[in-house]
């Protein structure tokens, strides 16, 4: 999938598929050096398949994240955990470029995925989201059947398969098939909520992504839709590399390999602003943590 060496540049929209660009300023599927991010030392930059580098994000004349480097690795779930206000989401939406979307926005510092820096003049945003799924805080399916959900993204994506198998596996992979297999034409919006969330992830993978974003996934769900979701994450990272925003510190260290921990800087004019306090393997950062801001939010202290 992203290790075929594809181009991140704007594909022939026509009614074949493109070939592969070529431009070598945004390859994709090399390896990346040698050297760690500097507040992630227990990544493996050779698997990583993010690369962050000094990320800043500003809002107009807010500076909203200030200097994140991390590794995310490949077929793993990380888990970007704090406060409210700290910068979580707003990091998770730079991964697939949804603050592109947002007019005052402006994101610096580097963001490599498979070597390609996202934010690249030549890189087109709408190839991203296509490998860089994304889930949101609440369930969104669109107004129509439960099929046709699932088969809107590949139809404007030009899919020439069999679009009834890629509605199946979808919803297959989504643990989600046996509930709705004989009901694909009804509305979405006739689901649970638990069922809708799991088929937003199969209206994701659908597209065949190299990453799944989930942004709080669960917090409208009750326990047992979340623990369905937590069971479908587990399956799916042997595919898929999961980058999950959660204020469940339970959740966290269930589900994921890494966690990154933000905390709220209060500068001197009273401006906040969100930064990684520490990335490490989810043991480590609940169990032997290195930073004291990082205990004190584990142990209930604040947040």
């Amino acid at each position: 999938m992203s290790e075929s060496g594809e181009a991140l540049t704007t594909p022939d929209r026509g009614d074949t598929p493109a070939a592969p660009a070529s431009t070598p300023s945004v390859p994709i599927g090399r390896q990346f050096g040698s050297e760690g991010a500097p507040q992630g030392d227990e990544a493996s930059p050779q698997n990583s398949i993010f690369r962050v580098e000094d990320l800043n994000v500003f809002y107009g004349g807010f500076h909203a994240v200030k200097g994140v480097s991390m590794d995310i690795e490949q077929n793993e779930i990380t888990a970007l955990i704090g406060p409210s206000g700290c910068g979580k989401s707003t990091v998770l939406r730079c991964f697939n470029r949804m603050n592109d979307l947002i007019e005052i926005a402006r994101v610096e510092g580097t963001i490599e995925y498979h070597g390609t820096n996202l934010y690249d003049s030549e890189v087109d945003p709408v190839e991203v989201r296509r490998r860089i799924g994304m889930v949101f805080q609440k369930p969104n399916p669109f107004p129509k059947s439960i099929y046709d959900n699932i088969a809107f993204g590949p139809k404007i994506s030009g899919f020439k398969g069999n679009m009834d198998e890629l509605v199946e596996e979808s919803l297959i992979r989504a643990a989600l098939w046996d509930e709705v297999k004989d009901k694909l034409e009804d509305s979405a919006y006739a689901l649970s909520g638990g069922q809708q969330q799991r088929l937003c992830i199969a209206r994701a993978i659908a597209t065949s992504p190299d990453v799944v974003l989930m942004d709080e996934p669960c917090s409208a769900l009750d326990p047992i839709a979340t623990l369905r979701i937590e069971e479908l994450m587990h399956e799916l990272k042997s595919d898929y590399t999961i980058v999950i925003v959660t204020h469940n510190m339970q959740q966290a260290a269930r589900v994921s390999e890494r966690t990154a921990f933000f905390n709220v800087h209060l500068g001197e004019t009273g401006q906040r602003t969100g930064e990684l306090i520490e990335f490490s393997k989810t043991d480590l950062l609940f169990t032997r943590p290195r930073e004291q801001a990082t205990e004190d939010y584990i142990t209930g202290r604040f947040g």
